[in-house]
């Protein structure tokens, strides 16, 4: 029966009239199936994406929002493999880190008052690339080399007896690894430039909480969504953390990863094989995630998403009226995209980069899209 009604939902064959509304928006909460939108907050502003657009949202010092508008058409659109499951996950992660650059990059300087050379300096370019690389550089070092080495420092120090065969060693590694995350997040969200970042985290949660309500995109309607959404990178942070101990516990119990080398040399394998292991772990992290956002009203995916909206206490601030109105002129603009070009449909670019400033959210029409439009 609900696979029945899914499929007539996304045909959109439930919502021709008042009666066929109301048939609608029972099974659509019995599924909840989440949106394949997504969003991310940058310096005064907040990007958002939807499966086909991608618009960065942001508050200039004169107090117009800039829009920047540009159709997305990437890997996933170009090759299959990427859009099945973990596939999807390694590229979405890869693109994320690309697409947030690019954003904040561009609100730093609209943020500013300064106008920029969008084909050049706000395009995914080699400089994107080069600082993906370092990021992830720094993140290996943080996340796997610095945690690696104080757990076999505190394995020696206290005598511990830990082997890297064996789940204690690897569950102490993530222990320290959500110490470090937790730590990081409280210490920055103590700076005011990141505060007024958090708040427009909340904004971006809103904002999508409430077009996957069915209410109109307008700022009274947003006020009352909670700031913490189940689909949110933070969440997928706390499933790295808690699926790469599984996995590691796993994988090191099973295979010899030079375990009768010596120390150091044995210690250096391990730490380049977890960094390898996390593309995979990567890939489970992401269905997990959208497999509890799917049926959030399941008693196991609401104990599966639980810690990770707890961490998001530290990520995310209530918004005042202002940033909800650029997090829903962003919403509004990837779903005007979507609609004006058909961009469901299309099978290359259609749309070019393009910039607009808007006084007000009453600048832009509502879209005509509804949740129907966007189940995954």
């Amino acid at each position: 029966m609900l696979k029945l009604t899914k499929r007539k939902l996304q045909a959109g064959l439930l919502c021709d009239d008042d009666e066929n509304r109301r048939l609608f928006k029972l099974p659509l909460l019995l599924l909840k199936n989440y949106t394949s939108l997504g969003g991310q907050a940058v310096i005064e502003g907040v990007m958002m994406r939807s499966p086909n657009a991608f618009v960065v949202a942001v508050r200039k010092p004169n107090g117009e929002i800039r829009l920047r508008r540009d159709q997305w058409y990437g890997l996933g659109n170009r090759i299959s493999l990427f859009r099945k499951p973990f596939f999807r996950g390694i590229l979405m992660l890869i693109e994320a880190m690309a697409n947030g650059i690019v954003a904040l990059n561009y609100s730093a300087n609209v943020a500013m008052g300064e106008e920029i050379d969008k084909k050049k300096s706000e395009s995914v370019d080699i400089m994107t690339f080069l600082t993906i690389l370092t990021a992830f550089a720094f993140g290996m070092t943080v996340f796997v080399f610095l945690p690696h080495a104080a757990t076999e420092g505190l394995n020696q120090g206290f005598s511990l007896g830990l082997s890297l065969k064996g789940m204690w060693f690897h569950t102490i590694d993530g222990l320290i690894k959500a110490f470090v995350f937790i730590f990081y997040v409280y210490f920055i969200g103590k700076i005011p430039d990141i505060r007024r970042v958090f708040q427009y985290h909340g904004a971006e949660h809103k904002s999508i909480a409430t077009f996957e309500g069915g209410e109109s995109l307008v700022v009274k309607n947003s006020l009352k969504y909670s700031k913490l959404h189940p689909r949110c990178g933070t969440s997928f942070v706390f499933f790295l953390l808690l699926v790469s101990i599984i996995f590691f516990s796993g994988v090191f119990s099973t295979f010899s990863f030079g375990e009768d080398l010596p120390f150091l040399m044995k210690h250096i394998i391990a730490i380049i094989a977890k960094i390898g292991l996390m593309i995979p772990i990567a890939g489970i992290s992401y269905e997990i995630i959208k497999y509890a956002g799917r049926y959030p009203s399941k008693l196991f995916c609401k104990f599966l998403s639980f810690p990770g909206m707890m961490l998001q206490n530290l990520t995310t601030r209530e918004p005042d009226e202002k940033q909800l109105e650029v997090a829903l002129a962003s919403i509004r603009a990837v779903l005007a995209l979507e609609e004006k070009y058909k961009l469901g449909e299309a099978n290359k670019k259609l749309v070019n980069l393009e910039e607009i400033d808007i006084k007000s959210l009453d600048d832009l029409d509502q879209p005509n899209s509804s949740l129907k439009d966007f189940l995954e």
